[in-house]
């Protein structure tokens, strides 16, 4: 294992050593200074694009720190790396990080996280070939649809309105869990009829695609499923519009939408943990350079991040500390 980095052999050590006895403590070699790694999400979407902006500030304003965004398969992947001390920081939603936190859905156990900030809403895109005749949610049985990467928050939702519609997500569809690249290039061919992603407005990927063919595929509107869905999960989902202008569509297509949270390793020292939520709004103007999304949360709604238990340090923020 010669030349491997540093980092990687003791994530090594730390994997066998803590095998079969829960989440691992994470790195407390990075709590007092050195690299510091983001997980986000597929490198065409919002996570990715946002987890660099920060990644940025963190490493240009916090001494002592260099910080770097990771491409991952989002929601529950960053969860998992997160709480095994692979990663630092972590995107996520916040149906996916309830889960984490009481141990149900894709987590056997609860897991150790907690919460930085609740930041903007992710916008659930279902969008059809305008060739393969889906007229509403419920024509998409039978159909060759992408939920997503595997392990991701879009997969997650993805499933679960299935169920809410009635359809058997893994039974009465043709299911394939892709990443976003490999979606749009599916779409774009023709072997997809249909596709699901939760994500910011605008997210690239989404925007090629629609942009790239205008006229061939056409976004779905699913905001009548939000009953049976917050039913089942609990009032975590909403429902907003998105907007026409976001791709050019003609219209606007209402749907369901869920926040998204920045987490961290319970075991993050509060002092760092403050730093890093301070960050957050003393540059948030950087943030929003890297991506528009990033306006849309204030210190006031970014505390509200329940059922996810919020880092000590940023109460300590919150609070005016």
């Amino acid at each position: 294992m010669t030349g491997w980095p540093a980092r990687w052999l003791a994530a090594v050590l730390v994997a066998v050593l803590t095998a079969g006895c829960g989440p691992a403590e994470g790195h407390p070699e990075v709590w007092h200074g050195g690299r510091i790694f983001l997980a986000t999400g597929n490198t065409t979407g919002v996570y990715y694009q946002l987890g660099g902006g920060y990644a940025d500030v963190i490493s240009r304003h916090l001494p002592g720190y260099e910080a770097r965004a990771e491409p991952t398969g989002a929601s529950v992947d960053n969860i998992t790396r997160l709480a095994g001390g692979d990663m630092e920081i972590a995107f996520s939603l916040a149906d996916t990080a309830a889960d984490a936190v009481v141990g149900r859905g894709a987590f056997r156990q609860p897991q150790p996280v907690r919460a930085l900030a609740r930041v903007y809403s992710n916008y659930t895109h279902v969008i059809v070939r305008a060739k393969a005749e889906v007229r509403d949610f419920a024509s998409l049985r039978g159909k060759r649809i992408s939920t997503g990467s595997p392990r991701s928050g879009t997969d997650i939702i993805a499933g679960r309105l299935l169920s809410a519609a009635g359809i058997d997500p893994d039974r009465d569809v043709r299911r394939f869990t892709l990443s976003l690249p490999e979606t749009v290039a599916r779409m774009r061919a023709g072997t997809l009829d249909a596709m699901f992603f939760s994500g910011g407005l605008p997210t690239p990927g989404i925007a090629d695609l629609l942009a790239g063919a205008p006229g061939a595929f056409e976004l779905l509107p699913i905001a009548d499923l939000i009953d049976p869905l917050n039913a089942t999960y609990g009032s975590v989902y909403g429902t907003a519009e998105l907007r026409k202008d976001v791709y050019g569509t003609r219209t606007g297509t209402p749907t369901v939408v869920v926040p998204n949270l920045i987490l961290v390793g319970a075991d993050m020292p509060e002092q760092l943990a403050y730093d890093l939520t301070r960050l957050l709004f003393a540059h948030q103007s950087d943030l929003v350079d890297a991506h528009p999304e990033a306006a849309n949360f204030t210190r006031q709604s970014a505390s509200g991040t329940d059922p996810v238990p919020l880092h000590p340090g940023a109460v300590r923020f919150y609070q005016g500390g």
